[in-house]
């Protein structure tokens, strides 16, 4: 029988040190929202471990009331493999920003999303380097004036989905950095998905790239731009509920309802657990609306179930249960 797990609130998950960010920044909304959803996914709090890199994201650990760790720019996914793999009982969350995960970090963060195994990614995403003074990040749009860019950036931005559904990620969702209720929502059930998830958090960074998602996050906007996803159901949104979804030959096409003979059954019914994910990349894609939501829950098995279904055939193959009877094995002798 199961330990029970002791009822938590948000203030068991606080840690008594002063929260250090910019006054505005989205980042405490993502902080609460943590701490709120952790006391619903039945977790003990022994058990939760947070990991870092390095950027005003990766100061999270610090503000957590559970183990973590303030790795090094990059290497969080590393890390986090090596502490899920020594100790699969952990639950395991990767804390990250878009510049400490797909520039120096690109290839931990492709790779372990690769490898499914099971932890869990918060990626902030505020388009810019925070920490550093507002030098252009991979995901900084063309044109964008920075420190490091003061005539405009001139490089593409990498888009996080498509890079990670690109990488074979089986859970991707994406959510704005004002919307707490949905977000709490969304890593509570990220805990729950067997396998790597990932989810994208619209960072508003009030300092060095203010409004960067306000065309979309806007309260006054949110709910004519954003398309929040539920698996199985119409994808509809607008303030009136007459907009939708519809797939006009190989590409997505908005429609209102009521309009051209459009109807609720007209609307394509979202599915995050089909295995294919041309849908999902395409979904990722749209800029308007801009979808939100769990893009895609694809159940697939970890690399843990992987690696420990090949030790059992290898050991079930084996002439040798233990290493004594390797070692007297074959010809032996004993020195006197």
């Amino acid at each position: 029988m199961e330990a029970t797990v002791e009822k938590y609130t948000f203030k068991d998950f606080a840690s008594d040190q002063e929260v250090r960010w910019c006054p505005g920044c989205d980042d405490y909304v993502i902080l609460r929202s943590m701490q709120k959803a952790l006391p619903e996914m039945g977790v003990k709090k022994e058990d939760v471990v947070f990991i870092s890199g390095i950027g005003c994201s990766s100061r999270f650990p610090y503000y957590m009331d559970t183990y973590g760790m303030h790795g090094i720019h990059g290497r969080a996914p590393a890390i986090a493999s090596g502490v899920k793999l020594a100790n699969p009982d952990l639950s395991v969350w990767v804390i990250t920003g878009d510049g400490d995960a797909m520039a120096i970090g690109g290839n931990h963060f492709i790779h372990v999303l690769r490898r499914n195994i099971n932890l869990n990614i918060i990626l902030f995403n505020n388009e810019i380097y925070g920490l550093t003074k507002g030098q252009f990040s991979p995901t900084s749009l063309v044109g964008q004036k920075t420190k490091s860019s003061p005539y405009g950036n001139t490089q593409p931005p990498f888009s996080p989905g498509e890079l990670a559904i690109g990488a074979q990620a089986r859970f991707f969702a994406r959510i704005g950095g004002n919307t707490p209720k949905e977000m709490t929502q969304l890593f509570i059930e990220s805990e729950k998905f067997k396998g790597t998830s990932l989810i994208e958090v619209l960072q508003n960074c009030p300092i060095f790239n203010d409004g960067c998602f306000t065309k979309y996050t806007d309260r006054k906007v949110r709910e004519d731009m954003q398309l929040f996803v539920e698996h199985g159901k119409p994808m509809i949104f607008g303030k009136e509920k007459d907009k939708g979804l519809v797939l006009n030959g190989l590409k997505l096409e908005v429609v209102t309802i009521g309009e051209n003979n459009i109807t609720n059954e007209d609307i394509l019914v979202h599915d995050a657990q089909e295995q294919d994910p041309t849908l999902h990349q395409m979904l990722v894609r749209l800029d308007y609306p801009l979808v939100t939501g769990i893009i895609r829950s694809f159940s697939d098995v970890t690399l843990e179930e992987r690696e420990n279904a090949l030790t059992e055939e290898v050991k079930s193959r084996s002439r040798f249960s233990k290493t004594a009877d390797l070692f007297f094995s074959g010809e032996t002798y004993e020195v006197e």
